[in-house]
């Protein structure tokens, strides 16, 4: 994953009942839990964190998995972005853009973006504008839902904005919700990272952290740009009791240029899921995450703006092979862009990898 004030949403916590509100306040006014009620052989798990769950899986899997959980090792052969995942996203372009096209900004109509299968849910437009729209759908099995963002901007070029979402380094700068963004793991094969984030939730939430993994493709045949990341577990990465681990987190971006990858203008889709394991009821986190996807792209549109004004220097992605993504990252100078104190900022946005 976008910031959002949410006055609203903040004020209708006072609504909500006291046991909903235990579990965002401040760490030191929050009661001791009392002794778990757990077996024995949950007990045995919970001495060793992740370990039980990384054992889990397909047959065959599970002992290479906990040998590789002791050893610390992160196995890149099952948790590295596939090359099915990324043609996947470049379809979901293709398909949406011709719905667009037969569907502009104002239309009395409703269409779903893709047509589902007979067992998924439909999508919903809940936010149609000039140059953006925004659909979401329920995600069976829980309260939440799936987002999906189809936008256009004429004012920078895709290898501008590309690489300004890729780049940790200038996001430090740029992004004053960010408390830590760094690279843990490279996959020489595939130019896949692991990244861990670790961003501010609105007051009185805790801090969320995600360990995810990231893999992005340029096809220049087809000019289209690719990025999909999906929560993962490393070992070197355990849970801080400082911060709330997000288990599940999806997103998919991919960009397609008006022109070439060097000539302003672009149009973009972003499709994207997360559990932040808040108790807001349904709605609330509806219209949080819904007002806050906006505010993100914007947020991310005007970095790519000043570093193009500025000549600030970001990370050509495109152009690096993925073997090369290794290699150190150039960073950006931006002047007076120091993270904001804590004191100073706004206690209703919201980040997004």
């Amino acid at each position: 994953m976008w910031a959002r004030y949410w006055g609203p949403a903040v004020a209708a916590l006072q609504l909500l009942p006291r046991r909903f509100l235990a579990v965002w306040a401040p760490r030191r006014l929050r009661p001791s839990p009392g002794p778990p009620a757990a077996s024995r052989a949950r007990a045995r798990r919970d001495l060793t964190p992740g370990l039980w769950r990384r054992g889990q899986g397909r047959p065959g899997h599970g002992a290479r998995r906990l040998l590789a959980a002791l050893a610390g090792v992160f196995v890149w052969e099952e948790r590295r972005i596939q090359e099915e995942e990324l043609r996947r996203s470049a379809e979901e372009m293709k398909r949406t853009r011709e719905m667009v096209s037969f569907f502009p900004s104002g239309s009395e109509e409703r269409p779903e973006p893709v047509m589902p299968a007979c067992s998924e849910p439909t999508w919903e437009l809940v936010m149609d504008k000039k140059h953006f729209k925004l659909w979401r759908r329920p995600i069976e099995g829980n309260h939440l839902y799936q987002y999906r963002v189809f936008g256009t901007y004429t004012d920078v070029t895709p290898r501008q904005f590309f690489n300004v979402q890729l780049d940790t380094e200038y996001r430090k700068k740029w992004d004053s919700l960010v408390i830590k963004l760094d690279v843990i793991e490279r996959d020489v094969t595939t130019g896949s990272e692991v990244v861990h984030w670790v961003t501010h939730f609105p007051y009185p939430m805790y801090s969320r952290d995600y360990v995810y993994v990231r893999r992005y493709n340029v096809d220049k045949e087809n000019n289209l740009m690719v990025l999909v990341s999906r929560a993962v577990e490393h070992p070197s990465i355990p849970e801080d009791p400082k911060y709330v681990r997000v288990q599940t987190y999806e997103s998919q971006m991919v960009i397609r240029p008006h022109k070439t990858f060097d000539e302003n203008g672009f149009d973009y889709l972003l499709t994207y899921s997360d559990n932040p394991q808040t108790m807001f009821p349904r709605y609330c986190v509806s219209w949080m995450v819904s007002s806050g996807m906006p505010d993100f792209l914007e947020k991310l549109h005007a970095a790519t703006l000043k570093a193009k004004r500025m000549e600030i220097e970001v990370r050509d992605y495109i152009s690096a092979r993925p073997a090369e993504s290794s290699g150190s990252e150039s960073k950006a100078s931006l002047p007076n862009a120091e993270h904001k104190p804590e004191g100073t900022r706004s206690p209703a946005q919201l980040g997004y990898a």
